[in-house]
């Protein structure tokens, strides 16, 4: 018994910040906008493009190219991000009911830039367990940019933040771009480096609070941060896609492309490089910057669309989210 993806969905606001736009806000040079942090451009949201909205018009372009009918869904699973049209609500629900899955059950998944990687993970293992699953929609949308303070430097690291939605269509017992193994780690130790200080428990919302601009994200511990994930965040990056491979019976010498979440432009030479990997085995998201969980769809859509792509080809996503969270899967394409 095997899961492959069906159809995969994107949609990508027109709204655009360019390098030059980020440089006029930060005080950064344009040179070290495009060259170092790797962003040409990047998605911003327009008013009318809302978190689970962005998530729902990908779904509905995943099920056209699915070509099936909405109602033999029986899973549907949010994976955008929890900043959405309204707190504590459940937009997998909103998802179902927009895009017809009149016969499915919906809930929402969450581990930052890491839940299209756990999503994946989790659909098929439920498939496999569960008779009554064949056909799962994972679909979702991002717009963590609102967040970002572009005069806090503690942030930079963030400054690539966009936005946009996506969708997979799962199916078991396709038997095309089957999904193989997974590997992910979580590390405790970073849970509360990057936060949004204000709206929870520990400090609620305050007209105070908002005035002074506590709403957005920041970083309590930026040097610590700086010298754990030194230690730590590409050897766990290139471990969960080594150890996701060799559950899946492969080595790196095996991988054909890699789908990478967008992130400075050394560092993602630095993963080919360390994989044995050239340029031409992924594509770097420098028009699109960082739109979270949704990386990975969109750079297997544009993978797709460039010809990357070819039967049995041996296909890697990969991610790391604030948390932290690193995670891999690996498809036999085609």
């Amino acid at each position: 018994m095997q899961v492959g993806i069906r159809s995969t969905g994107l949609y990508i606001p027109d709204n655009k910040m360019t390098a030059a736009d980020l440089a006029e806000q930060t005080g950064l040079p344009q040179e070290v906008i495009q060259q170092k942090l790797g962003i040409k451009q990047k998605p911003i949201p327009s008013e009318s493009d809302h978190t689970a909205e962005m998530g729902i018009k990908a779904a509905k372009q995943a099920i056209a190219k699915a070509n099936i009918d909405p109602g033999a869904i029986d899973l549907v699973i949010y994976i955008g991000e929890e900043h959405k049209e309204y707190p504590l609500w459940t937009a997998a629900i909103k998802t179902q009911k927009e895009v017809g899955a009149v016969h499915a059950w919906a809930f929402d998944a969450a581990l930052r830039c890491g839940t299209t990687i756990m999503a994946i993970k989790i659909a098929k293992d439920m498939m496999l367990a569960d008779d009554h699953i064949q056909t799962v929609l994972l679909a979702g949308g991002y717009r963590n940019v609102d967040f970002i303070n572009y005069q806090n430097p503690r942030t930079r690291f963030m400054y690539n933040l966009g936005a946009g939605g996506g969708a997979i269509i799962l199916e078991k017992n396709y038997n095309k771009n089957i999904v193989l193994q997974s590997h992910l780690i979580t590390d405790g130790s970073f849970s509360e480096d990057v936060v949004v200080t204000t709206g929870g428990t520990k400090n609620p919302i305050s007209a105070e609070n908002l005035e002074a601009g506590l709403y957005q994200l920041d970083v309590l511990d930026p040097e610590g941060m700086k010298q754990r994930l030194e230690q730590k965040s590409m050897v766990n990056f290139l471990t969960c896609i080594r150890e996701a491979l060799a559950k899946s019976g492969y080595a790196q010498e095996d991988i054909d492309y890699v789908a990478m979440l967008h992130m400075k432009r050394s560092a993602h030479h630095y993963v080919l490089q360390e994989l044995g990997l050239t340029e031409e085995h992924s594509i770097y998201l420098e028009d699109y910057g960082h739109i979270g969980q949704i990386d990975q769809i969109l750079s297997l859509q544009l993978a797709e669309e460039q010809g990357k792509l070819k039967k049995g080809d041996l296909v890697v996503l990969v991610s790391a989210g604030i948390g932290y969270a690193w995670g891999a899967n690996v498809i036999r394409w085609g």
